[in-house]
């Protein structure tokens, strides 16, 4: 079976990762990361967050994936010498010249080639590989069948990484300019403003400042928009194309959204792994577990072929989300004869609520919230605040690592 792996945004996300069926975890320090606006990891966060995940059998790779600039290279070195301390288990690297500075600063630490680099033939797999490379990502364009091709054409410790699931950029492998032109922020430094998600209009050259909407949907166009992909029906297909590793995008989602993501695809792996037959028969379970999160309108991306007419990968902006992320549970206390659950509130809830306990193994219990205390033990009846920290008495047992969630009232965001 291929790799589950699977992105986190912070300390507790990597946890919840872990916890919930990643077999390797990605993250972002504090700096050289595509991802300058998640939460990312301290020196001490990275360091406790890789005890946690070698305890329990989980690798973590640490992303090193910007494009750098002249001005990047001045704080690379030392901040190289502490990862090589920190020894995280593989660096994911994009840039040639951070790549020259990562073998010669941490020559014991794996390099595993990023998307970011335009990995779209053999050629270039080798290329690397003769430099050191362990791993490479593929680039989001290619199809299974030339995934096959290039497999056929590396060696076998030369290991092929692709994306399952997640967010697909418009742009070839993710260089794009659109945000540094629109909004200042460099996308292949990490900050990007994720311009093609926002709403267009249509100006004639003749006519300035008149604004002309073209409508896909009621709620607008969004003609740069893309569909997310979802590979969790075809993962045979990826596993006869030679790939190595599944990964899952989302260094900027919640808890809620990796934990859903990470305990379908473990399931479909560990059903695939025991039979063909076991993972055709819950195909339905997948499906439906998939859409308990945060998501937009699925496709399958380039994997079967350059998209046409019939397989549109261009949508609307509009996430479809069926849960709310209540929290996650942090401890489990006895107090005066009564069990409590210790969480960190996301959302409101309220005394009196039905909502769900979503367990690791697969399992959702519904539950009533029974009583709400605060920090100091009173009584509350809603929970408005948050990041609170609450003592929650429900009616059904939970357990360490447990995720409350509730229902989405009308299932829509924009």
């Amino acid at each position: 079976m291929p790799e589950l792996l699977v992105p986190a945004s912070s300390l507790e996300v990597l946890k919840i990762a872990v916890i919930y069926g990643a077999d390797a975890v990605y993250i972002g320090g504090e700096a050289f990361s595509l991802r300058a606006k998640a939460h990312n990891f301290s020196d001490a966060e990275m360091r406790e967050g890789i005890r946690f995940a070698h305890e329990r059998g989980v690798k973590v790779y640490v992303t090193v994936n910007i494009i750098a600039h002249n001005e990047d290279l001045q704080t690379l070195d030392p901040y190289l010498l502490e990862l090589q301390d920190i020894k995280p288990d593989a660096l994911l690297v994009a840039d040639p010249g951070v790549f020259m500075r990562c073998r010669k600063l941490c020559p014991q630490i794996p390099i595993h080639i990023s998307t970011q680099a335009n990995n779209v033939n053999w050629e270039t797999f080798l290329f690397w590989h003769s430099l050191g490379a362990e791993r490479v990502v593929c680039g989001r364009e290619l199809s299974l069948q030339e995934i096959q091709e290039i497999r056929a054409h590396i060696p076998d410790d030369l290991e092929i990484e692709a994306f399952v699931h997640g967010a697909m950029c418009i742009s070839y492998s993710g260089r794009c300019l659109l945000s540094n032109f629109l909004a200042g922020r460099d996308a292949n430094r990490g900050e990007c403003s994720h311009p093609c998600r926002w709403k267009y209009s249509i100006v004639e050259e003749t006519r300035p400042g008149q604004y002309m909407p073209v409508y896909e949907n009621e709620r607008g166009t969004f003609i740069f928009n893309s569909k997310d992909l979802c590979m969790v029906e075809h993962i045979p297909d990826m596993i006869h194309a030679g790939i190595d590793s599944l990964k899952i995008e989302g260094r900027m989602k919640t808890a809620l959204y990796v934990a859903t993501v990470a305990r379908t695809y473990r399931k479909a792996l560990d059903d695939l792994k025991a039979g063909r037959a076991v993972y055709e028969s819950n195909m339905d379970w997948y499906r439906e577990e998939i859409r308990d999160c945060t998501y937009r309108d699925f496709t399958t991306g380039f994997f079967y072929g350059k998209p046409g007419t019939d397989a549109q990968v261009y949508g609307s902006n509009t996430y479809i989300r069926n849960f709310i992320y209540l929290g996650w549970v942090r401890e489990i206390l006895e107090i005066d004869h009564k069990q409590y659950v210790v969480i960190e509130q996301k959302n409101k809830f309220s005394v009196g609520d039905r909502i769900e306990i979503m367990k690791p193994d697969g399992r959702d219990i519904s539950v009533t919230v029974e009583e709400i205390r605060d920090e100091d033990m009173m009584e509350m009846e809603s929970a408005p605040h948050p990041l609170q920290k609450l003592y929650i008495r429900l009616s059904g047992d939970a357990e360490t690592y447990d995720i409350l969630r509730t229902q989405e009232s009308d299932g829509l965001r924009t």
